[in-house]
C-alpha cells in the first residue's frame, strides 16, 4: 500500500522511513498528481522565458499545432514554443525522470540512502567523454556519442573491478565505482589542463555544469532511446528491487537469481543515466534527493516509489531549469541550482529523521 512503512530484514542500512498508511482518497490524489504534474510543468515551462507568453496564447498555439489548423497569432510565437521551449521542456522531463529513477533503483539495490545515479562512475565517465570530444573535435555536438560511450565504459570498468573475487557483492561494486570515478575525474582535470583556455576550456566547464540550453528534437530522438529503454526496464522489474534490498541470502531464498537481477538493474539504470548525462551534462543531486522526497510521500515500496520518482524528477528538473532562465539575464547552469537546493534539503532530512530510518 502506498506510504506503508517497510523494514527490510537483514539490512543494516535499509531505508525504511515513510508516511504511514495512506487513505485510498490520498492514494488517488497522489496518482493524479504524478500523472498531471509533469504535463503541467511542461506547459508552464513553455510560458516562461525571456519573452513571457500568456497561458491563452500558449494554449492556442498548441491547439492549432495539434489540430493542424491555421492560427491568427504571429508565426514567431509558434517558433518560440515549438522550436525552442518545447524540446527543452520535454528533454528536461526525460533527464530528470531518468536520474531520479536510476537513483531510487541504486538506493534500493545497494541499500544505501546516500547512493545516487552516478555511483558506478557513469557521470564522471560521460564527463570525460564529452571533454575528450570537445578537445579533439572542438564541437559540443560530438560530445553526445562520446559521453554516452564513456559513461557505459565507466560502469563496465566498475563492474569488472567488483568481479575481482568472482562475485558481485554490493560493497565491491561501490568501491569499483569510487575508483573509476576518481580516475575519470583526474582525466577530466588533465583535459582541462591541456585544453585551449579561450575556446575549448569554457565549453568543457560549461558542459560539466549541466544545461538544457541547446536542447533540440534531435537530442530527444538520439538520447531518448537509451533513456526510455532504461526507465522501462527499471519500472518492469521494480518489484525485484524490493527483494534485492533485503539482502542476497534472503533474495536467493525467495527464488530470485540475484546476479541476473542485479545485472538487469545496473544495465537499465546505466542506460537511463548515460542517456541523460550525454545530452544535459553532469547534473547532481537529483538521483539523491528526489527518491527521498518520494519516500516521504509514498513510502519505501519500490513498486510505487519508482514511478513516483519518475514524475517528481521530471517536475523538479523542469522547474529548476525555469528558475535558471528567469533568475538572471544569463542562464544559471543546472548543476549549481540542484546543489543549492539539494544541500539544504538533506540538512532538513537529517533533522526530520535523525538518521533513524537509515
Amino acid at each position: 500500500m502506498i506510504g506503508e512503512k517497510r523494514v527490510n530484514p537483514g539490512s543494516g542500512n535499509a531505508i525504511s522511513y515513510g508516511t504511514g498508511i495512506v487513505s485510498k482518497a490520498k492514494q488517488k490524489l497522489l496518482i493524479v498528481f504524478f500523472i498531471i504534474g509533469p504535463l503541467g510543468c511542461i506547459f508552464l515551462s513553455v510560458c516562461i522565458g525571456r519573452y513571457p507568453l500568456s497561458l491563452p496564447v500558449v494554449a492556442e498555439v498548441l491547439w492549432c499545432k495539434i489540430a493542424a489548423v491555421q492560427s491568427d497569432l504571429p508565426e514567431m510565437y509558434a517558433g518560440i514554443i515549438w522550436d525552442i521551449r518545447m524540446p527543452r521542456a520535454l528533454l528536461g522531463a526525460l533527464v530528470g525522470g531518468c536520474l531520479a529513477v536510476s537513483g531510487a533503483a541504486f538506493q534500493g539495490l545497494f541499500r544505501n540512502p546516500l547512493v545516487s545515479a552516478g555511483i558506478l562512475g557513469v557521470s564522471s565517465g560521460a564527463g570525460f567523454g564529452a571533454a575528450l570530444a570537445i578537445l579533439l573535435f572542438n564541437s559540443v555536438t560530438a560530445a553526445y556519442p562520446f559521453a554516452l560511450a564513456f559513461g557505459m565504459l565507466a560502469v563496465l570498468c566498475s563492474y569488472l573491478i567488483g568481479r575481482i573475487y568472482k562475485t558481485t557483492p554490493t560493497i565491491m561494486l561501490v568501491l569499483g565505482g569510487v575508483i573509476v570515478s576518481s580516475v575519470f575525474s583526474a582525466l577530466i582535470s588533465f583535459i582541462k589542463y591541456v585544453a585551449d583556455p579561450y575556446e575549448q576550456l569554457p565549453a568543457i566547464v560549461f558542459w560539466l555544469m549541466g544545461s538544457l540550453a541547446t536542447a533540440r528534437y534531435q537530442d530527444i530522438l538520439m538520447a531518448g532511446i537509451p533513456m526510455l529503454v532504461g526507465m522501462a526496464g527499471l519500472i518492469s522489474i521494480r518489484w525485484k528491487i524490493n527483494v534485492l534490498s533485503m539482502g542476497d541470502k534472503e533474495a536467493q531464498a525467495l527464488g530470485v537469481n540475484t546476479r541476473l537481477a542485479k545485472g538487469i538493474v545496473i544495465v537499465c539504470a546505466t542506460l537511463a543515466t548515460a542517456g541523460a548525462v550525454c545530452v544535459s551534462g553532469v547534473i547532481g543531486w537529483i538521483g539523491l534527493v528526489i527518491p527521498h522526497i518520494g519516500r516521504m510521500l509514498v513510502g519505501n515500496d519500490n513498486k510505487v516509489l519508482i514511478p513516483a520518482s519518475l514524475s517528481l524528477g521530471a517536475c523538479f528538473l523542469i522547474l529548476i531549469d525555469d528558475m535558471g532562465r528567469i533568475i538572471t539575464g544569463s542562464e544559471i547552469p543546472l548543476g549549481i541550482l540542484t546543489a543549492l537546493v539539494g544541500g539544504p534539503f538533506f540538512v532538513y532530512l537529517l533533522k526530520k529523521t535523525k538518521g533513524g530510518g537509515w
